[in-house]
């Protein structure tokens, strides 16, 4: 164990933003602990998988747990695990509701609950950045997602408020609020639709994400931030 290699939690890493995150992290000289419900094994030393939900009570904290017993420290936390159900508000169902909250909401709270505990245990300080969606702000008749925006709209309230709380502890809290990223729910855009919900008429990528998650993490001065990474969906249209 190298307890002076930073170490960076990721959340929803098996695939798209979040394994790229997990490769973008290891650029940087991190240690990564990576979290998914199904996620295998890395043959990089300085990768831990842990599979779990972590829209089950509990699972936040023992990925933190884990982070700690593998390398001693916690340094980062992305908030990347998530769920988005579009469909017209009354048709959303109470399991959708259950569904949406236990893995946007429930989850952050307690991997960010856990991770910033460890943080300032360690005395070093640390950042939490969670992914969030423009939605929040700019809401679009064209894509009917209330249940994204009342979960992610906590996770926003949340950053500015822990932001505040631990400014003088060394702890930063930051947000990317993102418009529609090409993935594997979005992989292709044939006719056009979702690359005209933004200003500059094309979806983001997953590099976009990433681009902007890594200036957080390097970026001393900010906290509190709610970095729109959505092709200026945000600024209007």
């Amino acid at each position: 164990m190298d307890s002076e290699r930073k170490v960076a939690i990721v959340t929803g890493a098996s695939r798209g933003i979040g394994a790229a995150l997990v490769g973008a992290y290891r650029g940087l000289g991190y240690a990564v602990t990576a979290a998914a419900r199904s996620l295998e094994s890395s043959t990089d030393p300085q990768v831990l998988s842990v599979p779990g939900d972590l829209a089950q009570p509990g699972m936040g904290a023992r990925v933190v747990d884990a982070a700690m017993e593998r390398f001693g420290r916690v340094d980062t936390l992305v908030n990347n695990a998530g769920l988005f159900v579009a469909k017209p508000f009354t048709e959303y169902t109470d399991e959708d509701y259950e569904s949406v909250m236990r893995i946007n909401v429930r989850g952050a709270f307690e991997a960010t609950r856990s991770a910033i505990a460890a943080m300032l245990a360690g005395g070093r300080g640390g950042h939490v950045v969670s992914v969030s969606t423009s939605l929040v702000d700019s809401a679009d008749a064209r894509v009917t997602g209330g249940l994204a925006s009342l979960s992610k709209g906590a996770l926003n309230g949340l950053t500015k408020s822990l932001a505040i709380e631990y400014a003088t502890r060394g702890v930063r809290v930051n947000a990317v609020a993102l418009g529609v990223i090409r993935s594997s729910m979005h992989p292709t855009d044939p006719g056009g639709t979702m690359a005209a919900l933004h200003p500059v008429n094309r979806m983001g990528e997953v590099e976009d994400v990433v681009r902007a998650i890594l200036y957080l993490e390097q970026a001393p001065f900010v906290t509190g931030e709610i970095s729109h990474v959505d092709g200026g969906q945000s600024a209007g249209h």
